[in-house]
């Protein structure tokens, strides 16, 4: 039987105003977002759902549905994205985050670590200036100040390019116009970040719309100064959540997350109250989430200057590796500190 997706993209192309059309019809927003991160599988999705979705699209049910085509990861070497969320290649991903969160930290540093590499980056200037910018854009390959100026250095480009702008060009149509005409020169070689400035993103029912990958910063995290603070359970692509991942991989985020989860509740009652009200069988959970969530914090090389640590980079593979160990109980003698920004456990 051939595996089955959303067709996301010709989703976010035919409905600018998802949220609000989706709930016109009664399908709520969440399933929709689910559905393109592939949380809902898709097989199990209602059919008045993917008929409701289709009709919304002006298409058909099959033309809403990719039957057998891979999806690709792009890996950053940032632990905690490729293991939760992996970047989809010639997708959209979004960043849901409040400013000051770390979110262009992320940018800088994902487009520093693709200047060495077959990826060109190209910046398409929010339609307000932001002071905050600065230090970053000029990690682009490209900056744009126009959907016009993008669309002709897009069409110059060849290889593989990411393309970062912000969700004010969706509020105003630009962006689906600008993916239309891309699409109608055949470039599906475009891998799209998109970022919220305003921080106003958060409180939607379904951040920038159609996704195929979200990043969401935790406030917690961020808070504690545990970057690049993306939100273990909440962020979600559509590779790890359908049927495009190693089961290695797919297992092993699945151990990650439960334990997380029962961590985070447990920290709860630990600020509170201390250890002491920790059941004695619940402290090892407690304390392996607790260095499950110190491993993912990692060291950027864009905030050398600030942090005085150096950069590092972790392979997928050896990502997988250390998530297991640590599942498994091997790195319980390490200590927190230990593990924070250290990379990899080898």
């Amino acid at each position: 039987m051939d595996e089955i997706r959303l067709n996301v993209a010709l989703l976010r192309r035919k409905v600018p105003n998802l949220t609000t059309a989706a709930k016109s019809i009664g399908i709520r927003p969440a399933t929709v977002s689910n559905l393109c991160t592939g949380k809902i599988d898709l097989g199990k999705a209602e059919v008045k759902t993917l008929v409701g979705l289709a009709t919304l699209a002006n298409c058909t049910v099959d033309e809403l549905i990719i039957r057998g085509e891979k999806l690709n990861m792009i890996e950053t070497q940032i632990k905690t994205l490729d293991f939760f969320a992996p970047l989809v290649k010639g997708g959209t991903t979004g960043i849901v985050a409040r400013p000051g969160m770390g979110q262009l930290v992320i940018l800088a540093e994902l487009m520093h670590r693709f200047k060495d590499t077959d990826y060109t980056t190209v910046f398409l200037l929010p339609t307000t200036e932001y002071s905050e910018l600065d230090g970053t854009t000029e990690l682009a390959d490209y900056v744009t100040k126009s959907v016009n100026e993008t669309f002709v250095k897009l069409s110059q480009l060849s290889g593989d390019i990411i393309f970062i702008t912000d969700k004010s060009y969706m509020v105003s149509g630009e962006l689906l116009d600008l993916q239309e005409k891309l699409v109608s020169e055949s470039m599906d070689n475009i891998t799209t970040i998109l970022l919220d400035l305003s921080g106003e993103v958060v409180d939607e029912d379904m951040p920038y719309g159609p996704l195929e990958t979200v990043w969401q910063l935790d406030a917690d995290l961020s808070t504690r100064h545990l970057f690049p603070a993306v939100h273990p359970i909440y962020s979600t692509s559509s590779i790890i959540e359908g049927v495009d991942l190693d089961q290695r991989h797919f297992n092993l985020r699945q151990r990650a997350q439960k334990l997380l989860r029962r961590y985070r509740e447990l920290r709860s009652i630990v600020v509170v109250h201390g250890m002491k009200k920790i059941p004695d069988a619940e402290k090892e959970t407690y304390n392996r989430g607790e260095r499950l969530e110190a491993f993912f914090t990692q060291a950027f090389f864009v905030a050398e200057s600030f942090t005085g640590q150096e950069g590092k980079v972790v392979l997928m593979s050896q990502t997988l590796t250390d998530v297991e160990a640590i599942l498994d109980g091997k790195a319980d003698h390490l200590s927190i500190e230990e593990l924070k920004y250290t990379g990899s456990l080898a």
